[in-house]
């Protein structure tokens, strides 16, 4: 979907009307945004490039991370084979208003030093992540080489 913005310059004696082309994004917030808050039917539009940009799987990989959608995205990786836009329909209409995706994901180096946490303290992920919040790198560093058995290394 291009949009146009028209701004006119005064130039002396001339009026000038420049013409600004500003491409929109489409990015995977609007698709999460519309599916579990705002309901808003964003492939229904004209623009045929809401419906191109539209990934199923990566949309239910985010829904699958929620107790109470989890079904839901379950069911449309079974029918993965219907069309995008059948696919959006079905989750806009079943899943309820919701604000989701609050928390922040953990990268990979940080379940690496989760591992790390639950093992040395034997604790639970809940109770490792927060343990994980309070300590510094040094000391993640001294757990690791502490709980180091030895032997080959991986690659």
């Amino acid at each position: 979907m291009q949009t146009y913005e028209v701004t006119t310059v005064k130039s002396g004696t001339m009026n000038l009307a420049i013409t600004i082309w500003v491409e929109r994004m489409y990015e995977l917030k609007d698709y999460l945004k519309a599916i579990n808050e705002t309901k808003t039917p964003l492939l229904d539009t004209d623009d045929i490039t809401w419906e191109k940009k539209f990934s199923p799987f990566v949309i239910n990989r985010c829904l699958s991370m929620f107790y109470d959608t989890i079904m839901h995205s379950n069911e449309m990786n079974g029918l993965h084979f219907l069309p995008k836009r059948m696919q959006f329909h079905y989750l806009i209409n079943s899943i309820r208003k919701k604000k989701r995706f609050g928390g922040k994901w953990l990268s990979q180096s940080k379940l690496k030093n989760l591992d790390v946490v639950k093992e040395y303290y034997g604790y639970s992920n809940q109770k490792a992540k927060e343990a994980l919040n309070l300590l510094s790198d040094d000391q993640i560093e001294a757990l690791t080489m502490s709980l180091n058995k030895g032997g080959r290394k991986k690659r």
